[in-house]
């Protein structure tokens, strides 16, 4: 597992006459599962990219400690982004750099893990959109990433799908640890996931406030103890009540 430092000076779109990001600063523990929370359009997406490398022009750095080179960085989607003429584990082997990398033991257990064996062999337009987004978190696992990237993965489902696959996801984390970056405009599915709560700014975007979650992991289910922790929050730190 990989501690990750990431600090970006500035990040301005081009043409834009403000910074998107500004005097950004946060770190992760090996293992943990942080949440970010901000309002739409702050700059949430741009952060995973430029973290995921697909876009590497801003001011400042990102550290990934106990890696080589070249650290592998998975990342999920807001949309499951399948390709339609491959199957289900055509899509997850998409993943590898070479055939050489593919572990088909490992991504066997990841199919029955997310109840997915049976549709191993079907195309996505076969899957429903939950299903969907369980391939697409089995592809971001299988390569053994140093950091896990999630980018509201779950935005585009009804609530009890939304609360099955994210059961699926903490089980598969709890089972397989990995750094995770989750990035959610639910406070309350944020706080079910989440180790550390990261609260940000409008634009340009920095850290505005960090939060542990001090609720037991098996106390996570209980949606009292959830709506608890969130109105004590707000009570506590009214100034972050514009963002929940």
């Amino acid at each position: 597992m990989t501690d990750v430092t990431i600090e970006i000076r500035n990040k301005t779109h081009h043409g834009a006459q403000t910074p998107t990001i500004e005097n950004f600063s946060l770190s992760l523990g090996a293992g943990e599962f942080v949440c970010l929370v901000g309002q739409s359009g702050c700059g949430k997406t741009t952060l995973l990219n430029s973290i995921a490398g697909l876009d590497a022009n801003y001011v400042g750095n990102i550290r990934l400690s106990n890696t080589t080179q070249s650290p592998k960085i998975g990342y999920v989607f807001q949309q499951p982004c399948l390709l339609p003429w491959r199957t289900v584990r055509e899509n997850i082997e998409l993943a590898f750099a070479s055939h050489t990398d593919y572990q088909n033991a490992h991504v066997e257990s990841l199919l029955d893990f997310m109840q997915l064996t049976a549709y191993a062999e079907a195309y996505p337009k076969q899957l429903s959109e939950g299903m969907r987004r369980r391939v697409s978190i089995i592809r971001a696992f299988a390569i053994n990433p140093n950091l896990l990237l999630l980018d509201e993965p779950f935005v585009s489902l009804d609530a009890p799908m939304a609360r099955e696959v994210r059961l699926l996801l903490e089980n598969l984390w709890h089972e397989r640890p990995h750094t995770i970056l989750f990035v959610t405009h639910d406070l309350r599915e944020a706080i079910a996931l989440a180790d550390k709560l990261v609260f940000l700014t409008s634009r340009p975007m920095r850290v505005l406030r960090e939060i542990r979650v001090n609720i037991a992991r098996n106390l996570r289910q209980d949606t009292q103890q959830i709506e608890d922790f969130r109105s004590k929050l707000i009570e506590n730190h009214p100034e972050l009540h514009e963002l929940i």
